[in-house]
C-alpha cells in the first residue's frame, strides 16, 4: 500500500508543480527549483541510511513520512513562491527518504540472486498508476476542479495511512527482537558529537554544499546580474576538491569511504548511472511545459507523455531482474542496455519536434525508457554485491546518490538552456513587433493566455520551444 500511494505521489505532484510555478509566474526557474530539490533528494540519502542502522528502520520511516506531512501541508497553505519552495525541500527529504527505505528493507530480507527482481517489482504500481493519475490530474486541474493545492493536500491523509501498515510492522518485530537479545542495545545513550560523527556530518554538508554552489549558479545564470561570475561556483568547486581530502583524513565515519573508490565495480555502477540520469534530466526538465504549448495536449495527454518513460522502465527492470535471476548474470544485460539508450538519444534528435506525430514521441520515451530500467537495476545490485551485509544501506545509498546527482547536473544543464536562451528565441521566431507580455507570459508560465492552435503567432511559438531553428544549435 505504501509503494501504491508513494507512485501516486510520484506521478501527480511532479504535475502538479508545473501548474503551481505557473501560478507564482515563476515557471522560468522551475530547473533551478528541481536542481536544489534533486541535490537534497540525493545527499540526504547517506545520512538517512546511517540513521536508519542507529535509531532503527521503523524509526526511521516515522521521521521521513513526518517530512512528507510537512511538505503537503506547506505547499496547501502556500500563499508566496518562497513557502511552495520551503514545502518542496522537505518534500524531497522525504520522498527521498522514504525511497532508499523502501530499498534498504527489501534488500535486507533478499539475497542478492533475488535483490534485483525485489526491488523492481516493489515499483509495479508504476505501471499502472500513471495511467490513473492523468486522469486525477486533469480533472484537478481543469476548470472547476478543486485546483492543485487541494489535490497535494489529499495526499497528506493518504500517505501516513498507507505507511502506518509498514511502520507498525518494523516496529513490531524490531521490538521482539531486542526482547529476544538479536538485537543490541547500547547502554548508554549517544551523545550529540558521536551521533554527527555515524552520520558524517562535515562530509554530508562538504557534499551537499559544493554541489549546490556548483549547480545553482549555472542554472539561474541568465536570470542573475553575476551570471556566470559568481564565486559561487569557485566556491563549490573547492568544498568537492576538498571532500576526498577530509573523508580520508578527518572522517571516522566517512559519508564516502576512500576504498569505494578502488572498487571497479562500484565506481563504474555510480558513473553509469550518474550519466544516464543526467542525460534524462537534460531531456526531460522541460518536457511537460513543452508537450503543452508546442503540441498542445491536454492535461491528461501531456501526463501520458511524462509518465510513458517511467512505466517502460519499470517493466523493463522486472524484466532485468528476471533475466538476473535466471542467468545469474549482469555484466552483457547492462551493455545491451546501454545500447538501447543510446540508440533512443540518436533517435530523439529525430523525432521530438514541433511536427512530428504524437507516435513518434511515445516511441523514443518507451526506448529510452527500456535502457534506463535495466541500467538501474542492473548497475545497482553490481555494486551491492561488492560490501559485506553490514554495508549493504550505505552502498545503496551512494549507488542511489550519484543516479540523482546525475539528475541534478541534467536539471542545472536543462535550466541554464531554457533561461539563457528562450526568450532570445521567442522574440526571434515572433518577429520585430513580438508583444513582450506574451513572451513574458509563456516564459514564466504555462497557463497564461496563448494564441490560438494553428495561427500564425502559435506556429511561431512552436518553433521557438521547440528549437526547431538550428541556428539555435550553432549557438549552444
Amino acid at each position: 500500500m505504501l509503494m501504491l500511494v508513494y507512485e501516486l505521489d510520484n506521478t501527480t505532484v511532479y504535475i502538479y508543480n508545473t501548474y503551481a510555478l505557473s501560478s507564482f509566474n515563476q515557471l522560468s526557474i522551475g530547473a533551478a527549483l528541481s536542481t536544489a530539490g534533486v541535490i537534497v533528494f540525493a545527499v540526504v540519502k547517506p545520512p538517512i541510511a546511517k540513521l536508519s542502522n542507529i535509531i532503527g528502520r521503523g524509526e526511521t520511516y516515522c521521521f521521513t513520512i513526518s517530512c512528507y506531512i510537512l511538505a503537503y501541508i506547506l505547499f496547501a497553505s502556500a500563499k508566496s513562491f518562497g513557502a511552495y519552495a520551503a514545502g518542496y525541500i522537505f518534500y524531497c527529504v522525504g520522498q527521498s527518504g522514504t525511497n532508499i527505505m523502501n530499498d534498504i528493507v527489501i534488500s535486507d530480507i533478499t539475497t542478492a540472486r533475488w535483490r534485483g527482481l525485489a526491488i523492481a517489482v516493489s515499483f509495479f504500481p508504476f505501471l499502472f498508476m500513471p495511467w490513473i493519475s492523468a486522469f486525477i490530474v486533469s480533472s484537478v486541474v481543469s476548470t472547476g476542479g478543486i485546483g492543485w493545492k487541494w489535490g497535494i493536500g489529499m495526499l497528506a491523509i493518504l500517505m501516513p495511512f498507507c505507511a502506518s501498515f509498514i511502520i507498525g510492522t518494523l516496529l513490531y518485530y524490531q521490538h521482539k527482537a531486542k526482547k529476544a537479545g538479536i538485537v543490541v542495545i547500547a547502554k548508554e545513550k549517544m551523545t550529540v558529537y558521536e551521533f554527527c560523527s555515524q552520520i558524517d556530518l562535515g562530509g554530508t554538508l562538504l557534499f551537499s554544499c559544493g554541489f549546490a554552489m556548483f549547480l545553482l549558479p549555472m542554472t539561474l545564470a541568465a536570470s542573475t546580474p553575476q551570471g556566470w561570475k559568481t564565486p559561487c561556483i569557485a566556491l563549490g568547486g573547492a568544498f568537492l576538491i576538498a571532500l576526498p581530502f577530509y573523508e580520508q583524513r578527518f572522517a571516522k565515519h566517512p559519508l564516502v569511504p576512500f576504498f569505494y573508490f578502488k572498487n571497479t565495480a562500484i565506481v563504474i555502477s555510480g558513473t553509469l548511472l550518474l550519466t544516464d540520469a543526467l542525460g534524462f534530466s537534460v531531456t526531460h526538465s522541460y518536457l511537460y511545459p513543452w508537450s503543452t504549448i508546442a503540441r498542445g495536449l491536454s492535461a491528461r495527454d501531456a501526463t501520458f507523455l511524462q509518465t510513458t518513460n517511467g512505466v517502460m522502465q519499470t517493466l523493463s527492470s522486472i524484466i532485468g531482474g528476471m533475466v538476473m535471476l535466471k542467468t545469474r548474470r549482469y555484466k552483457w544485460l547492462v551493455m545491451f542496455a546501454v545500447t538501447i539508450r543510446f540508440i533512443g538519444y540518436c533517435v530523439m534528435i529525430r523525432l521530438r519536434g514541433a511536427e512530428n506525430p504524437i507516435a513518434e514521441l511515445f516511441i523514443v520515451q518507451l526506448l529510452q525508457g527500456f535502457g534506463s530500467g535495466v541500467i538501474l537495476i542492473g548497475t545497482l545490485v553490481s555494486a551491492q554485491i561488492q560490501v559485506p551485509h553490514s554495508q549493504l544501506a550505505q552502498i545503496t545509498a551512494l549507488i542511489l546518490c550519484c543516479n540523482f546527482l546525475g539528475s541534478s547536473i541534467g536539471a542545472s544543464i536543462s535550466g541554464g538552456i531554457y533561461t539563457n536562451t528562450l526568450k532570445d528565441e521567442l522574440a526571434k521566431q515572433l518577429g520585430a513587433g513580438a508583444d513582450q507580455s506574451l513572451i513574458n507570459s509563456l516564459y514564466n508560465s504555462i497557463t497564461g493566455v496563448v494564441p490560438e492552435w494553428g495561427s500564425p503567432e502559435r506556429e511561431s511559438i512552436n518553433a521557438a520551444v521547440s528549437f526547431d531553428d538550428m541556428r539555435f544549435w550553432s549557438r549552444i
